[in-house]
């Protein structure tokens, strides 16, 4: 065992019309470009460790079902007034999940992934042990 640890985290997401979805991340949820690759763009989603890189590819199997991404935010609603005023319709509206102790809403982006917008109920859920 070594003592590599990672520095930075990107989740890739295959897209077909990568104009389309980079207007989506750019201008609907804001996010920073830190890397533009040509037919790859990579978004700042929290400081300098967390990366959302959008990638374009002539076929995308996504189903939207197989992935949820999920933003982790203090106030969801200000997320979700932001998103619809924008005119994004989203698949549900803030509420809380019992089961998971949680309170989120979702849409989905030009490609059909799942995003989710949440914020923990217990303020505890990401405290050093």
């Amino acid at each position: 065992m070594t003592d590599a640890t990672a520095d930075a985290q990107i989740t890739f997401l295959y897209v077909a019309d990568l104009r389309r979805a980079a207007d989506f991340y750019e201008n609907i949820l804001e996010l920073a470009l830190v890397t533009d690759q040509g037919n790859c763009r990579i978004y700042r989603v929290t400081g300098s460790e967390s990366y959302l890189g959008i990638c374009e590819r002539e076929a995308t199997a996504s189903t939207g079902d197989t992935l949820i991404f999920t933003f982790v935010t203090a106030d969801v609603d200000a997320w979700y007034r932001r998103i619809t005023s924008l005119g994004w319709v989203c698949e549900s509206s803030p509420s809380i999940s019992p089961r998971y102790n949680i309170y989120h809403f979702f849409l989905r982006d030009p490609d059909g992934y799942k995003l989710e917008i949440q914020r923990f109920l217990d303020e505890n859920w990401n405290a050093e042990s």
